[in-house]
C-alpha cells in the first residue's frame, strides 16, 4: 500500500508529461486507399507555408511505427484493405484515425462499385471525419485541431459539434 501511494504522484506527473508530448507533437502518416488524389493535394497544401500545419506540432512521418495519427483518404478498395489494416496495426498505442473527404467518409462517388469495401469507418475505428470533395485545407486543419483538443480532454462546443454533424450529413449520399 505504501509503495502505491509513493508511486502515484510520480505516475501522475509522468501521465501529464505523456499527454503534453502527445498533444504538442503528434506525428501523422498519410495513406491513400484509392482516391482520385484531390484530397491528397489538399493534405499536402496544409503543409505548405500558407497554411502551415506544423505550427500545431503536426509532423508528416513516413513510417507507421513512429506515427500517432493515420490520415486516410479515399474509399477502401478490396486491394488496399489489408495494407490499411497492416499500417494501422503497426502504429503504436494510442493511435488515432482521421478520415478525409467524401470518399473516406462513405465511399463518395465510388460507393456501390464492385471493388469498394466502403468508407474508412467500415475497416478502422475513425476518430475524426473531415467532409468535403475535396475538403479545403482549412477544414483539414480544423479537424486535426479538434482531434488535439479531444486529446487534451476538452470537448468541442455544442455549436461546433452541430456544425460538423450537418456538414457530414450534407456530404453523405
Amino acid at each position: 500500500m505504501t509503495e502505491q501511494t509513493l508511486r502515484s504522484p510520480w505516475q501522475e506527473v509522468l501521465d501529464k508529461v505523456r499527454l503534453w508530448a502527445r498533444v504538442n507533437s503528434p506525428w501523422a502518416i498519410h495513406y491513400n486507399s484509392g482516391s482520385c488524389n484531390g484530397c491528397d493535394i489538399e493534405i499536402v497544401a496544409t503543409l505548405t507555408p500558407r497554411y502551415d500545419l506544423e505550427r500545431f506540432g503536426v509532423k508528416l512521418e513516413g513510417s507507421p511505427r513512429h506515427a500517432d495519427v493515420l490520415i486516410c483518404t479515399g474509399p477502401v478498395t478490396r486491394q488496399s484493405r489489408e495494407r490499411l489494416l497492416r499500417i494501422y496495426h503497426q502504429m503504436p498505442e494510442p493511435k488515432f484515425v482521421v478520415a478525409v473527404g467524401s470518399c473516406g467518409l462513405s465511399g463518395g462517388v465510388f460507393h456501390g462499385l464492385y471493388n469498394i469495401a466502403g468508407g474508412i469507418d467500415e475497416v478502422l475505428p475513425v476518430d475524426v471525419f473531415i467532409p468535403g470533395c475535396p475538403p479545403r485545407p482549412e477544414a483539414i486543419i480544423y479537424g486535426l485541431v479538434q482531434l488535439l483538443e479531444g486529446l487534451r480532454g476538452r470537448e468541442p462546443s455544442p455549436e461546433v459539434k452541430e456544425m460538423l454533424r450537418q456538414a457530414a450529413k450534407e456530404e453523405r449520399p
